[in-house]
């Protein structure tokens, strides 16, 4: 088998710094050597003042595959996330068609096998008249189900109680995650027609986190989690936007372990100041609220009330997004190429440590979709690394984006930190802005499956 011995790196792992070298045999870690004494490979990189991470795990996408492939795909997005750093990608049922039968789920997994330069997984979407088919999901298989609690981007809104009751009774019985999109509807629509009635079409997106509001993210959030204690689900509630929430998710993390939640590089990095800035391009469901809600959702990564750190990389065109009526302004945008040289801004920052970054996009995504030996720098586990170089400022621009829809919201943002490297299954798939031969796989998860 071929061999990649990566010399003299600091690696990130567990809590802990240190340097080692790291040998790569086949697809797996072969050898992590403190002592740096490693000399033999078939290839050697010199990785002297770069930091080794395990790849990021990026627990919730949109790559627009099939159907709404002008705005991105499952070849250009995960191309960008690869360079980025990401290295596995479970991606969302909100396409076209919509992923609502097991056969549409495995058609994904059939494109992404031709497609994906990263590791992938897809979850199963749930409509309100689509339960039996939830019920066949495989354990073992998919990364999870998602239910949109709240209308967002392909309208797959489900709000019929005893259907996400069901679902999360079959959660509680086959240890399946559900996701959900936790916004209330009814709320979210009475404060768009108030808005809409006081302002007409011409609103204002600095207008769109009173529309979208606290008071909607956190009545639907409080709902979901109570059925979710009442069942015993695992309940892994997505892009947290609020400080009440994180209060929320504080209070149950030593009671209820099986009930977490994630928070999105967007809501951990801008603010609604930025509103004026960037106007519609940093529009997303939920929305972007205060400089409060931001630093306490950042504390909430820091105290473990949110468990990993994901994008929710939502790709439109420019024409989709700046549209100059609200209300037909797309809500969502594309993060994978540049989140995880954001988290390490905020570690520049002194937000966080690179051990907690390290903790929320790798270990945390693993351990809490039981998705074995990945995720970790450990000898016997898949070479999913990640090297970067914390001091090698860039800035974002449209020559650099790598996303189909050609824009990025951090535009003109400097970056103190790139990704220099990028290996999957033990191969070196990205170096330095070039892509070398694609090696991915389909993940995998550790759960008992229950017979239906």
């Amino acid at each position: 088998m071929a061999t990649i011995l990566i010399k003299n790196a600091s690696l990130v792992n567990e809590g802990e710094i240190f340097k080692a070298d790291l040998l790569i045999e086949g697809e797996r870690i072969k050898s992590i050597d403190r002592t740096c004494s490693l000399s033999k490979a078939d290839q050697v990189i010199d990785a002297s003042g770069k930091y080794l991470l395990p790849g990021m795990i990026d627990d919730q996408v949109h790559f627009r595959d099939p159907g709404l492939t002008h705005k991105g795909d499952l070849e250009t997005e995960s191309k960008a996330a690869v360079a980025g750093g990401i290295t596995s990608f479970m991606e969302m049922p909100n396409t076209n068609p919509k992923t609502l039968s097991q056969e549409l789920l495995e058609e994904k997994y059939q494109i992404a096998k031709e497609k994906s330069w990263a590791n992938y997984s897809f979850y199963m979407g749930t409509a309100n008249n689509n339960l039996e088919e939830v019920l066949k999901t495989n354990p073992e298989k998919h990364c999870g189900i998602k239910i949109f609690l709240g209308a967002s981007t392909g309208n797959m809104l489900v709000d019929n109680p005893e259907v996400i009751k069901s679902v999360l009774e079959y959660s509680a019985k086959t240890g399946l995650i559900v996701t959900t999109h936790s916004e209330d509807e009814p709320t979210v629509q009475a404060r768009a027609k108030e808005f809409k009635d006081k302002y007409g079409e011409e609103l204002d997106v600095k207008h769109h986190p009173e529309i979208r509001s606290r008071e909607a993210c956190i009545k639907c959030t409080e709902m979901i989690v109570k059925v979710a204690k009442e069942t015993g689900a695992n309940l892994h509630v997505l892009h947290i936007s609020t400080k009440e929430e994180i209060d929320i998710f504080a209070s149950l993390k030593e009671s209820h372990p099986n009930i977490t939640a994630e928070a999105c590089v967007h809501h951990l990095f801008f603010d609604e100041s930025y509103y004026q800035s960037k106007g519609p391009f940093i529009k997303w469901n939920p929305a972007i609220k205060s400089i409060a809600d931001r630093d306490r959702i950042r504390e909430g990564v820091n105290e473990d009330a949110i468990a990993v750190i994901a994008t929710d990389h939502a790709p439109h065109t420019m024409e989709e997004k700046q549209n100059s009526n609200y209300f037909k302004s797309a809500a969502g945008g594309p993060l994978v190429q540049h989140a995880l040289t954001a988290c390490l801004d905020l570690y520049h920052q002194g937000v966080f440590t690179l051990e907690k970054v390290v903790e929320k996009t790798s270990h945390a995504v693993a351990d809490l979709f039981k998705i074995p030996e990945r995720g970790y720098l450990k000898e016997g586990y898949y070479a999913d690394l990640v090297l970067v170089d914390l001091n090698s400022p860039w800035t974002v621009t449209k020559e650099n984006t790598l996303y189909k829809c050609g824009w990025a919201p951090f535009e003109d943002i400097e970056f103190k930190s790139k990704v220099t490297e990028t290996f999957i299954n033990g191969s070196l798939i990205y170096q330095n802005g070039e892509f070398k031969e694609k090696n991915t796989k389909r993940l995998e998860f550790a759960r008992a499956k229950v017979a239906n």
